[in-house]
């Protein structure tokens, strides 16, 4: 049986996820401002699928698009963490970084803090050589927080296959962080010295 890994940064706990993450998910993914570089917000049954695939993933890789809560509070606030994405994407076979966070929990740098977390893991953990970020060119907070994360924007612009064509949104911009850089970056910050391992860590 594979071990799940979980973790806590500073501020915030990234774990598996549990049946009472089904709702405040819906929420997040029904909200237009959080679903405004997507195709579409996401209904109900949508959502719950989708909570169901990255749970899965958790339990059988160890690792993925963790849930997250703020420490002493419990409370569900979106996800962050490590994803295999499709593979009819220029830069597969590959290990991408994201998140997904509700609205309310927006502009108090949980994104950064939970994704620098999850770039630990990526790097020492599972030893990956490179991991990659890509979101629409309209999304500059993404993009903010690739570049707070010291990820390197390639200028390699692709059409995502999973947003339809004509969709002003299918054009994403590739950014990339090797391993190396990551070692040499310019600051330590929560990511290499406040992060606590809960299980499958070290």
């Amino acid at each position: 049986m594979t071990e799940v890994i979980e973790f806590e940064t500073e501020r915030l706990r990234l774990r598996q996820w549990r049946p009472a993450d089904r709702a405040p998910f819906a929420r997040l993914n029904a909200d237009a401002r959080v679903m405004e570089f997507f195709p579409a917000s996401l209904d109900r049954a949508t959502s719950d699928a989708l909570a169901d695939r990255l749970e899965t993933q958790i339990a059988e890789r160890g690792w993925g698009f963790w849930a997250v809560d703020v420490l002493g509070s419990e409370d569900f606030i979106g996800f962050v963490g490590l994803h295999v994405p499709v593979p009819d994407i220029p830069c597969s076979p590959c290990v991408d970084v994201g998140w997904r966070l509700a609205f309310q929990h927006w502009g108090q740098g949980y994104a950064t803090e939970a994704a620098r977390g999850a770039l630990r893991v990526g790097f020492e953990l599972l030893d990956l050589s490179e991991i990659v970020s890509f979101t629409a060119l309209q999304n500059r907070r993404s993009r903010a927080v690739m570049e707070r994360l010291h990820m390197r924007e390639t200028g390699e612009v692709f059409e995502h296959p999973n947003v339809p064509r004509g969709n002003p949104l299918r054009a994403h911009r590739l950014y990339r962080l090797s391993r190396e850089r990551w070692r040499n970056g310019p600051e330590p910050g929560p990511d290499r010295s406040s992060l606590r391992w809960i299980g499958g860590g070290r």
